[in-house]
Formats: C-alpha cells, structure tokens, sequence
C-alpha cells in the first residue's frame, strides 16, 4: 500500500489560515488528506498540524478561522514585515553556508526585543483546541537559535505539544526564542518554509505551502509523486503585505477555501 505524507509549510496567521481552508475544502470535495501516514507541520504549518490531528472535524477548524467570536486572540507583532524581510535577505546574501546563515539569522532572534515567552505561549495554548500529542506521525521542526542544527519534534520527544509548536512558530525578529530544556529554539521556517524533505520515502506527498521555500525548493528531493499547493492570486491579495496581522485570518481561510475547492481534482488524482 501507497505510504502518504501531507506537508504544512509556514505563513503567519494567513497561512494557518489559509491552510486550514485548502483542507477543509478539500474535505468536503471528498479528500481528507489529513488522514495521512506522516504530517509534517512548520512554523504556522506545525500549529494547524497539531489541530487537524486534535480529534475535531475541519468544518469546526475552519469555523474557527472565519468566525470572529470563535477566533482566539492574536498578538499584532510590531514589526514592519518589509524591514524584516531586507534584514534575513542581507543574511542569506552574506553567506551560501546554511547553518551559518541560521546561525546568523539566530543571533537576530536571541537579540530582538520582543514579549515575554510566556505571553507568546498563552497564544500558541490558544491555538491549540488539544495540547497532547496524537498517537499519529507527526513533525514539528525548529531549529537551535544559536547552533543553527535542526530539531524534530514528535510525540516522542518529551517535549510538550504546545512548546513545540511555540519553538516552530518563532519566527526570528518578531517573536520570543522558545527555552526547551535549556536551548533557545526558533522557527522551523528558517530551515526552509516547507522542510518538505523530511518526507522522503513516501510514495505520495501534498505540500501546502503558504509562503515558497528559499532557493531550490526542499520537494526537489522527494522521489514519489509530489503535489504542491500554494497560494493563488486571490489568495495573496488576501494575505495582505503582513502575514502575521491578526485581521487577515477570516479573508485568507477563506481565500484557501475557494482555492481548494478548485484544487480537489488535482489531489484525488494523487491522493486516491
């Protein structure tokens, strides 16, 4: 039997958003892919990996995204996306060493100003309707803020879910480094958006991703057959120039439910 792998890459608040549309309509085109052998989620990818494995249905999911007094509370970031983005492009343009650009892009991190851990995690405890791991395949990926080496997360690796999720979802500049048992951790995305890699060996892969890997895509190794979704026009125009801004969950979730309606024949086609 085909071995099958859904990859939910990283977007802010729009692409959990989005995310969660994409599938939800694609649940109700009759593909629920979140039945997959292994999830791999990272950074806004990991926090709707850990809903869709939470034991509610994706229309309750989804509701929450589009209904106002069901959305959880998000904290506006602060910071200029534009500023953000010319920062981490002047690192990877320093250096072709990806651990030395993670390295780089970790002591951003470590040095910015931002709230306090514990008042990011309320958020991310928010998010997340259940915080035990599900007895499923799942991977969160973060990376060591001042190592720049990768860390998988499971159900075991000791590491409570709601952590996890918090280290995927620091993204550097905007949000706390997350303290796991003494190490600093910050977004998964700093490795690559998608981290779609860590679904070698599966025969049938759908990637979902909000925002494109940089540089060659991290898919390009996968040897099974490979779908990747990420957002259309309307979609973007959704996102907005601030992903992370909290007023752009309803539009996006909605935008990625209109796209995956569109998009249920071309993933029966891989996923049946």
């Amino acid at each position: 039997m085909s071995k099958r792998a859904l990859v939910l890459g990283g977007g802010g608040v729009a692409g959990i958003a989005w995310t969660t549309g994409v599938l939800a309509a694609l649940a109700d085109g009759g593909v629920d892919v979140t039945g997959a052998d292994r999830i791999v989620g990272t950074s806004a990818g990991s926090a709707v990996a850990a809903q869709v494995t939470s034991g509610l249905p994706l229309s309750e999911l989804f509701e929450r995204q589009v209904d106002p007094t069901l959305q959880t509370l998000e904290l506006p970031s602060g910071v200029r996306m534009e500023e953000l983005w010319a920062k981490l492009q002047e690192v990877y343009e320093s250096t072709s060493d990806p651990v030395e650009q993670r390295r780089k892009i970790g002591a951003l991190a470590l040095a910015a100003d931002t709230v306090s851990e514990a008042r990011r995690r309320e958020v991310i405890e928010a998010r997340l309707p259940v915080h035990e791991w599900p007895r499923r395949d799942l991977v969160i990926v973060a990376v060591e803020a001042v190592s720049g080496e990768t860390r998988l997360f499971d159900p075991g690796s000791g590491v409570e879910l709601v952590d996890a999720v918090a280290a995927s979802c620091a993204v550097p500049g905007v949000w706390p480094c997350v303290t796991i048992g003494g190490v600093r951790y910050m977004d998964g995305g700093v490795r690559t958006s998608t981290n779609s890699d860590l679904a070698a060996g599966f025969d049938r892969v759908l990637v979902l991703a909000p925002m494109p890997d940089v540089g060659e895509p991290s898919w390009a190794a996968l040897d099974g057959r490979v779908e990747v979704i990420g957002p259309d026009a309307d979609s973007l125009a959704a996102f907005g120039t601030d992903p992370l801004a909290p007023e752009v969950r309803t539009p996006s979730a909605r935008a990625g439910y209109a796209q995956g309606r569109g998009a249920v024949a071309q993933v029966a086609a891989l996923w049946e």
